[in-house]
């Protein structure tokens, strides 16, 4: 760390005037995905329920990575993301948009995981899975998902205000506080959603290894986010002698390190299913391995791990925030290819059959968030203001 105090900055309240009419433009986009979204559930309710959660599953591991980005920064008590943490938090509070974007599905959860169609007595497999496997807990386990996501992240992000009006140092040790009782359920309610409503939708599959495999592509994903919104509001003349190229190089550090382990994790699970030759593991893989999905699932082990592994190898390109941001674009759109794979073989299993639903979903949901998220970049600073740390989050050198 440098022993130097940079002047403290003053551009730190967000001006709508950076908007225009973009704010307006993406509710009125939003409305009018969702009336085709909504024609879309009456015309063809199956591919609506499946494009929705796709698109669904994708925006929730931003968000949930954001409040996960959060939760680490508090844990370890890092200098380096202060001057990033509020966008973070941004992200993180949008899980309260996640709660209310979930209704459309329980409309049609039938159609998604079918166990619930299912009588006592009609499949051994999903009898063995009882009680686990019942309507009521599942809504109840959806129900405490949200809950904990809604009420960690706000809180977090409340501290966090409330601290640049006072300047109290107790807000930071609350909010570490906060996060190591929250880590655990954090990590427990990542994975159970990953399990309910991703691998529910083939219940003979199992993965022990699926909350992780999960977890990686939300982690790298919302840290891709972070360098996108950080390098937009710079370019619009906000974090001036805040943010500096030593933040970008721990970011792409970061992305570097996320990328190998979403590697690591995806290998491993398919090896570990692979040698064990179960019929019940090995399906999953089968059924993304016939006809046209096996080539979407090849494009992803290239794209995903090998071009992003050995472009951000270099120092000079994780140094440099364009380059960076070309990045995490190629990564996000890798992590939407990932989530797709995951989700529409369980809908349409012989190939692939790209749906207007599944593009139209992705606008509904993306321009709903985008258009809380702005609303929210003008709710507080920027960055933490009276944080004891900012000053040497600024001058950081690594």
């Amino acid at each position: 760390m440098s022993g130097h105090e940079p002047p403290q900055p003053s551009n730190h309240t967000f001006d709508y005037k950076h908007v225009g009419g973009r704010f307006l433009g993406l509710v009125a986009l939003a409305l009018v995905a969702f009336a085709a979204v909504a024609f879309g559930a009456f015309t063809d309710t199956k591919q609506f329920a499946f494009s929705y959660l796709f698109a669904f599953s994708f925006f929730l591991t931003i968000c949930m990575g954001g409040l996960f980005w959060t939760l680490v920064h508090h844990a370890v008590d890092a200098e380096w993301s202060v001057v990033v943490r509020r966008q973070m938090e941004n992200i993180g509070s949008l899980l309260v948009v996640m709660g209310l974007l979930f209704i459309p599905l329980i409309f049609v959860a039938p159609k998604l995981w079918y166990w619930m169609t299912k009588l006592p007595g009609q499949d051994i497999l999903l009898d063995e899975k009882w009680p686990y496997l019942t309507k009521e807990f599942f809504w109840i386990r959806a129900a405490f998902y949200f809950l904990f996501f809604t009420a960690a992240s706000l809180w977090l992000r409340r501290n966090s205000i409330k601290q640049d009006t006072s300047g109290a140092a107790k807000y930071t040790l609350l909010n570490r506080k906060i996060t190591f009782g929250s880590l655990p359920l954090f990590a427990v309610c990542l994975t159970f959603a990953a399990i309910d409503w991703l691998m529910g939708l083939d219940y003979h599959w199992f993965s022990t290894m699926w909350g992780v495999y999960i977890f990686a592509g939300t982690a790298l994903s919302s840290l891709c986010v972070l360098v996108l919104i950080i390098t937009a509001l710079r370019n619009a003349g906000y974090f001036k002698n805040v943010i500096t190229i030593e933040h970008y190089h721990i970011m792409g550090k970061l992305m570097l390190a996320f990328t190998i382990f979403w590697a690591y994790i995806g290998f491993s699970q398919y090896m570990l299913i692979w040698y064990a030759n179960i019929p019940e593991e090995t399906i999953y893989f089968l059924r993304r391995n016939t006809e046209s999905w096996q080539i979407l699932s090849t494009a992803l082990v290239v794209g995903h791990f090998f071009v992003p592994f050995l472009l951000l190898l270099s120092n000079m390109g994780k140094k440099s925030p364009a380059f960076l941001c070309g990045m995490a674009l190629w990564i996000l759109a890798m992590h939407l290819l990932d989530i797709y794979v995951v989700v529409l073989p369980a809908l349409h299993k012989a190939g692939v059959q790209l749906s207007w639903l599944d593009f139209a979903c992705l606008v509904a949901i993306g321009c709903t968030l985008a258009a809380a998220f702005l609303k929210r970049l003008g709710d507080s600073p920027l960055w933490p203001l009276r944080d004891p740390r900012l000053k040497n989050s600024i001058a950081l050198k690594n």
